[in-house]
């Protein structure tokens, strides 16, 4: 029998939570790296809740040698803090998995891995931290990855847990699908207010009228999306529960650097590249900036 992976994990926030408790439940426990030390981490979900002991280790020079898979869930804000982590976690035998949001994921990510294989995935499942530093996990977890060789490692460390793994032979279109999801939600940080807010009528015809927008970008992108992609997406949150909130909302409302550009400028900075006007994203990505980086 081969040895099993070794396999640590850098970000234990909500999502990192959730990939650690689906590894640990079966007997995968990984590595925990973190900005802050923690005894153990909680998950908690429908039928109960998943202890995963600890410690969470906060400083990277304890690391001696690398692991063969490395879950990264910071966010994109925190990968140049994460570098000492990176450094010493990979080598070229490490595969990297890249729990975050854009399309960007192996481009941010390849200057720190020392030469390891980045997948990147696409993450289906919501997750929240709760003021008691547990996590609830609101759905089942499921991950989207390109249909590579370098995915089978991850495919191979999941299997048999609860977070549900698919290969995906049109990641691109998987990813840029993801993306106007991810996009859209930055409407609810300029508002403050959560998955709600869609059931107003004015604000479902702004909603469909940026996913308009982005959708012509995706598609310039590479990304095989029909028009009915637009309506499903608000449709989403028009069915979500009316208190479900996204990352970036979080971020906005701790005061924390928000994503912004690569859910958002994004849309923008690559509409301009092909020439498509963004005229929604002309006024939204400006004042995310600013709620994300002042001055003010």
């Amino acid at each position: 029998m081969s040895d099993p992976l070794s396999i640590a994990l850098i970000g234990p926030g909500a999502i990192g939570t959730t990939v650690a408790a689906a590894l640990h439940e079966v007997g995968r426990t990984p590595r925990l790296c973190g900005r802050t030390a923690h005894p153990q981490l909680i998950l908690r979900h429908d039928d109960g809740e998943i202890v995963v002991p600890g410690p969470v280790l906060s400083d990277p020079s304890g690391i001696t040698h690398p692991v063969d898979l490395v879950f990264i869930a910071v966010k994109t804000t925190q990968v140049a803090d994460s570098a000492d982590w990176l450094a010493a976690l990979c080598d070229k035998n490490t595969v990297v998995c890249a729990l975050q949001n854009g399309v960007e994921q192996t481009a941010q990510l390849a200057p720190y891995v020392n030469g390891a294989a980045v997948v990147p995935s696409v993450v289906w499942f919501p997750a929240q931290r709760e003021p008691d530093a547990s996590v609830w996990l609101r759905a089942k977890p499921r991950l989207t990855l390109p249909d590579t060789p370098q995915a089978t490692r991850i495919v191979d460390a999941l299997s048999g847990t609860r977070c549900a793994v698919e290969l995906s032979p049109d990641f691109t279109s998987v990813a840029w699908r993801k993306l106007l999801q991810n996009a859209v939600a930055g409407l609810m940080v300029l508002a403050n207010r959560r998955a709600g807010m869609f059931a107003r009528e004015d604000v479902t015809t702004l909603a469909l009228a940026y996913l308009r927008e982005c959708l012509a970008v995706a598609r310039a992108h590479g990304a095989v999306l029909s028009d009915g992609v637009v309506q499903e997406i608000v449709d989403g949150f028009h069915t979500a529960p009316s208190d479900l909130g996204t990352s970036i909302l979080a971020d906005r409302q701790a005061n924390r650097p928000l994503e912004w550009d690569i859910r958002n400028g994004v849309i923008q900075r690559y509409g301009r590249a092909q020439g498509i006007p963004t005229p929604i994203s002309d006024v939204l990505v400006p004042l995310l900036a600013a709620a994300s980086e002042g001055p003010g």
